[in-house]
């Protein structure tokens, strides 16, 4: 696990892009794994940057995100599909037939699960998985439980995670409930592992990931096994390591 601390958000959002850069240069057939949330927002943006100026294509690459809410409809402005194709997709020049977005919307969502995981399969898995977290530690919707989820599966989003996010809707009894996530063992079977963190309310989140015991009532803490993390932090986030 390398951790880099930068100066600040900022700092932070070119390093993540720079890294996903390097990555698509080296190889544009990368396959990535796209998180949502306000931290990736910025590393979204200079990538995007990136793309204008003419330095990265997408045109060869795929994409699986990470995970998504059940019931929302994929044009649904709080869904993650929706989050996505805002922030990033529709900036790029993804082919269409190389993204595949998990729906949470899925007639069966336990046989989308099954679907998405063998579509991931196919794909060769993922090369780059971009990573956020949760103040509970959480990565993915993969939430603090007594095991490690293995593949892609339906999750009962904690209260903690459902208060977080509120923020985002009307009120906090419009949240989604449940959701479906990459596993753990999905995620750490990437080939290469990103993690941005920034603000102080991830502080915590951080000491336990990097400091703790391997221990999935901090389910990011697996991470210290992979071969190949890099985590990017502002000062906030990393003031307890």
């Amino acid at each position: 696990m390398t951790i880099q601390v930068f100066e600040n958000e900022e700092q932070v959002a070119l390093a993540g892009a720079a890294l996903i850069a390097a990555e698509l240069l080296q190889d544009p057939y990368t396959v990535l794994g796209l998180p949502t949330g306000s931290t990736p927002i910025g590393i979204y943006r200079e990538l995007i940057r990136m793309f204008e100026n003419g330095v990265i294509s997408f045109a060869e690459a795929s994409a699986f995100n990470l995970d998504e809410y059940i019931g929302l409809e994929p044009d649904h402005e709080q869904s993650y599909s929706y989050f996505l194709h805002s922030n990033f997709i529709d900036h790029v020049n993804f082919r269409a037939e190389n993204i595949r977005l998990v729906q949470g919307i899925a007639v069966n969502a336990n046989e989308e699960c099954e679907q998405y995981e063998q579509e991931i399969t196919d794909a060769g898995g993922i090369d780059l998985q971009l990573l956020g977290i949760g103040r509970n530690g959480h990565i993915g919707f993969n939430e603090p439980a007594a095991w490690f989820e293995k593949t892609t599966h339906v999750v009962d989003l904690a209260a903690d995670t459902i208060a977080a996010n509120s923020r985002f809707f009307a009120n906090e009894d419009e949240v989604p409930r449940q959701a479906i996530s990459m596993g753990i063992g999905t995620i750490m079977d990437a080939e290469k592992i990103v993690l941005a963190a920034t603000g102080s309310s991830k502080a915590e989140a951080i000491r336990a990931m990097c400091k703790g015991r391997i221990d999935p009532a901090c389910q990011a803490s697996i991470l210290q096994i992979h071969p190949n993390v890099t985590i990017l932090l502002d000062p906030a986030a990393a003031a307890l390591i």
